[in-house]
């Protein structure tokens, strides 16, 4: 499975590409971070994101889109900006009938490090030594998006389990719902014949 990992931004938003194979097998394809201008005006800023990633998904082909899920910070301003670059990324894929997921950072922490608490430089370690780099990706957000790629390549089969599992309990509980009403429709009948 190939994996576009987006570390949303409005300022530097990280864009990777992993290739998944058997068990946690994981390539990094492409990595970079795209960058636009504080000056510009936001709809131009917001235009040259997704045109960048069109010309990503035109170029690398990826079967799912893994996005961070923006989370509270401090900053709202920040916030709003992460958010609006999320949310044309998501538009992106969905016009391409890509899916997306989102991840939340603790979870990719925990994915890529084992600890949901890790810091940038122990992620940056870590995704360098998964993917076998011989340099650390450089900025954050670069090494942020090959995590999100890792992590959902490394989740995502477990996400499909659980749900065909709940898919599978569903129908069950169907099934037998159905037999006690049949069975209790079968029993009034008798009594009413009786």
């Amino acid at each position: 499975m190939r994996v576009l990992g987006v570390d949303p931004g409005l300022t530097r938003l990280g864009i990777a590409v992993v290739d998944g194979g058997a068990g946690r097998a994981v390539r990094a394809v492409a990595v970079d971070v795209i960058r636009t201008p504080v000056d510009d005006d936001l709809a131009v800023r917001l235009l040259k994101v997704a045109d960048r990633l069109e010309a990503w998904l035109d170029e690398h082909r990826p079967e799912i889109v893994a996005i961070e899920r923006v989370f509270s910070q401090h900053n709202v301003r920040t916030a709003m900006g992460t958010a609006q670059a999320a949310g044309v990324v998501a538009l992106t894929a969905a016009r391409r009938g890509l899916p997306v997921m989102f991840h939340t950072p603790s979870e990719v922490k925990a994915a890529v490090t084992g600890s949901g608490r890790a810091d940038k430089a122990q992620i940056t370690a870590m995704v360098t030594k998964i993917l076998g780099l011989t340099t650390a990706p450089k900025p954050a957000d670069a090494a942020d998006a090959l995590a999100l790629a890792i992590c959902h390549l490394w989740r995502a089969p477990m996400r499909d389990r659980m749900a065909q599992a709940e898919a599978r309990a569903a129908e069950i509980a169907r099934t037998h719902r159905a037999r006690l009403a049949a069975a209790a429709k079968a029993t009034k009948i008798r009594t009413v014949t009786k």
